[in-house]
């Protein structure tokens, strides 16, 4: 009898033993999506769709700037930038501001500022959050140091998922036409950025492996700029 009143008190320690290891487990799992920041989402205020700058205008006026202030963005000028760069221009059909081989979008946006790393969604107009940490300093090592990426406020990357395009186009052609489009998304983002007397430089030269670690960018995703936006320094 005592015998069986210990194997059951034995069965109950290690019951609760098991509990308390899985709520252990769960709690560093929730603690690990926190700091991922997995499940928060920004959404973002309406793009407007004119402007006080002419595109004329915003074409003499570009020019690439590397001198920020510190003074982050509001939600409403990453609205404009993000939805400049690959937004949607009808909703319905899915179309977008800067033209893609096929339709197909083979670009993603993300955007890191001092509260994290974000990607951009176009069809909702959202940020979904990835990093809840300031990855900039980071993003400016892979980028050999060049200041602007550390110093702006906020640094876009414009990366390309390849597969998109070749399943259309083939792997050769694909590639081209990705490049191609990631010119075309950059440019948007830069002259959006004069239109609102905001200062932005677009920069090719990185360690692409480094940028991928950064951001934790799927295997598939292809960093191809580095375009770090903010007010200009005075």
């Amino acid at each position: 009898m005592g015998f069986g009143i210990d194997q059951a008190r034995y069965g109950q320690f290690l019951l609760g033993l098991l509990i308390l290891l899985i709520a252990l487990g769960l709690a560093r799992c929730a603690q690990g999506h926190a700091d991922r920041g997995d499940e928060a989402t920004v959404k973002l205020p309406p793009a407007k769709r004119t402007g006080r700058v002419s595109l004329e205008e915003a074409l003499a006026r570009r020019r690439s700037v590397r001198d920020f202030a510190e003074t982050a963005l509001s939600d409403t000028e990453l609205s404009q930038l993000l939805w400049a760069a690959q937004g949607t221009t009808q909703s319905s059909l899915g179309l977008r501001t800067a033209p893609s081989a096929g339709a197909l979008y083979p670009l993603e946006v993300f955007v890191s500022t001092q509260t994290g790393a974000f990607q951009y969604e176009p069809e909702t107009h959202r940020l979904h959050q990835l990093i809840s940490t300031d990855v900039r300093n980071a993003l400016f090592k892979a980028a050999l140091r060049q200041e602007s990426v550390r110093d702006a406020p906020a640094v876009f990357a414009i990366v390309g998922v390849y597969e998109r395009t070749a399943k259309k186009y083939g792997p050769t052609r694909a590639k081209r036409y990705v490049h191609i489009e990631a010119g075309h998304a950059a440019q948007n983002l830069l002259l959006q950025a004069v239109a609102m007397d905001l200062a932005a430089v677009p920069i090719g030269a990185f360690e692409d492996g480094e940028v991928k670690r950064v951001l934790a960018l799927p295997r598939t995703h292809q960093p191809l700029y580095l375009v770090p936006v903010g007010h200009p320094a005075r």
